[in-house]
């Protein structure tokens, strides 16, 4: 298999980093989006063909597309994946995969009859800090562990929600879709499943902006016994402030800091340190506000490895899966306790 083939669906702000990414690793050949100036402008600057149609990208015969990348709102990750994965293409899909697990569902179950791959993407995984604590507590050297303590401080004002498809019920599902799903897959790849989550939320400072919550507390309690704990805001005066997570274990004490988990901020373990880590990337820059850390350079070198080496893939479906179903959970508490 020579260079792989990329088509993009949508072409928002996240487009922008897969373009770059596809740009390094393969060849991007067509970008759709309804907003035809959109589609223009990044076609034009990777030399790619702009199409205003999902159709008519995915039905076009002389472009050879091998992959799609779906950038398109939330809600529409579910049925521009299935489009795509109809038409005989693999999936890499931004997160969240969508927002609900019927249809992520959904989407495993029509990956698996096309025989395509469905890429999930977290790339905080990749976070220096992180990928170290995943290791130690793979190899047992923080024993048994007992609680977890996530802590999403951020900001996201009302000019980030205008004129956007950010903040509706339909497109956006909730502040754990959009802004902190990538922190909640952290806690399932490291800790593990969760049996039971109990969360109170409230909309203090976006009434009439956004459709949900701008703030919740969340406690969980993990299959394997742990207890957690969630508390998340996008009320942070001005500017986002932390992202972080505490995991105490028998043997050991680590935070992971930083304003979106890319400091090891404490460790204190039974005969041990993390020592050395790499300088990780910087985070998505949006202007007047941030995202998690760019690692998409990580996914997309993992995809090709996947597609052309028999590699093994960093997030699967199914993971991508048991995000939303985490997320599912709270939301239905916080229903329930806010009711």
């Amino acid at each position: 298999m020579g260079k792989i083939n990329f088509a993009i669906i949508g072409c928002g702000r996240i487009a922008q980093r897969h373009a770059e990414h596809i740009n390094n690793n393969g060849n991007l050949v067509a970008v759709c989006d309804i907003a035809s100036e959109k589609a223009d402008l990044l076609a034009e600057k990777y030399e790619a063909k702009a199409f205003y149609s999902i159709e008519e990208m995915l039905n076009s015969d002389d472009l050879n597309i091998d992959v799609v990348a779906v950038c398109s709102p939330n809600g529409l990750h579910a049925i521009h994946s299935i489009m795509s994965l109809k038409s005989g293409y693999h999936v890499i899909c931004e997160k969240p995969m969508a927002i609900n697990v019927s249809d992520c569902g959904d989407m495993i179950q029509e990956a698996e009859k096309a025989n395509k791959r469905l890429f999930a993407i977290k790339q905080n995984r990749f976070n220096p800090p992180v990928a170290a604590v995943k290791q130690i507590i793979d190899e047992g050297k923080l024993g048994k562990i007992y609680s977890v303590q996530l802590s999403c401080f951020w900001n996201r004002n009302e000019d980030y929600y205008k004129d956007s498809w950010k903040g509706t019920q339909d497109m956006d599902g909730g502040t754990l879709f959009t802004q902190f799903s990538h922190f909640v897959d952290l806690l399932y790849w490291m800790i593990g499943d969760v049996r039971n989550a109990y969360a109170l939320t409230g909309n203090f400072a976006h009434k009439n902006i956004i459709d949900f919550e701008d703030t919740g507390v969340v406690a969980l309690e993990f299959i394997n016994g742990a207890l957690g704990t969630i508390n998340y805001t996008v009320n942070s005066y001005g500017k986002n402030m932390e992202g972080s997570l505490t995991i105490f274990g028998e043997k050991g004490t680590v935070k992971i800091g930083g304003q979106y988990l890319n400091e090891l901020e404490y460790q204190n373990i039974e005969g041990f340190k993390i020592e050395n880590l790499p300088e990780g990337n910087t985070a998505n820059n949006y202007g007047a506000y941030q995202g998690s850390m760019s690692n998409h350079d990580k996914i997309y070198e993992n995809l090709v490895d996947v597609l052309t080496n028999d590699g093994v893939i960093t997030t699967n479906a199914f993971e991508g899966l048991k995000t939303v179903e985490i997320i599912e959970k709270i939301y239905k508490s916080a229903q329930k306790l806010n009711s």
